[in-house]
């Protein structure tokens, strides 16, 4: 009977663990957004926020959701992505919002002018709109023309999660440039670290695709070098920290 118990006991413990781990895997990546999303409205002022880091995450989620076509992986990583790009969308929204009632230029810029140098620039959310769903239906529509293509399935499955773990070079670049971290949170990074390692390890454990835990982990070692620039340049400044450039909104930093 204390065996039932027991098990019991261990069976609900263990169906807890896997109901929240399912849940960080859904919402982890999102949570970050949200006291940046607060803050652009209670500030009324997006200029720590670029919404390049929206335009990454919505080209690398939009090929993750079209990679499970040609290759099945778990549902739970779906709705991870598409929670993630209704987040982006909601971001974009704000941001737009927010930069064209500041804005003093008149002059509006839009989607269908196809200037490249207006290029994710635009005055109306409905461009922002437009640019996701003419790439989405174009994507989708060479990815069935060559779903019969293993080397294609996988390229875009590849594409899809290198994108997003690329992330965080800006950040690391433009810490080496500057010869210091001055300005930047270290907290933030550590929880990109966390939640990546986190992330990577889920990966691992569910057996995801190759092309998942690979970049995860390419993923971490971006985090933990930009972890060692903290350390590196704070003990060996590099130059005055007065004549540094910070730089807080890179691809990934909030």
């Amino acid at each position: 009977m204390e065996d039932e118990v027991f098990d019991q006991v261990v069976s609900a413990f263990h169906s807890l663990v896997s109901w929240v781990a399912a849940g960080a895997m859904v919402f982890g990546g999102v949570v970050p957004y949200i006291p940046q999303y607060r803050d652009i409205r209670r500030t009324q002022n997006a200029e720590g926020f670029s919404t390049y880091v929206c335009l990454v995450l919505l080209v690398a989620n939009i090929l993750r959701i079209l990679f499970r076509f040609g290759r099945y992986f778990e549902t739970l990583l779906l709705w991870q992505s598409i929670i993630m790009i209704a987040t982006m969308l909601l971001m974009l929204n704000l941001c737009t919002n927010v930069r064209v009632a500041s804005d003093l230029n008149t002059k509006r810029r839009a989607f269908i002018d196809f200037d490249w140098s207006s290029f994710w620039l635009w005055s109306r959310f409905l461009d922002y709109m437009q640019c996701v769903l003419a790439f989405t239906l174009t994507a989708a529509y060479v990815t069935y023309l060559c779903l019969d293509s293993a080397l294609f399935v996988e390229s875009l499955g590849f594409l899809a999660v290198f994108t997003e773990a690329m992330l965080g070079t800006p950040q690391l670049y433009r810490n080496y440039q500057n010869k210091c971290t001055e300005g930047m949170s270290i907290k933030m990074v550590l929880m990109w670290t966390s939640g990546d390692t986190f992330k990577t390890g889920y990966f691992l454990l569910t057996q995801a695709p190759v092309q998942f835990w690979t970049c995860g982990l390419l993923q971490v070692l971006v985090d933990f070098t930009i972890l060692f620039q903290v350390y590196y340049y704070s003990r060996y400044p590099q130059k005055p920290a007065s004549h540094a450039v910070s730089h807080t909104t890179s691809a990934k930093a909030l």
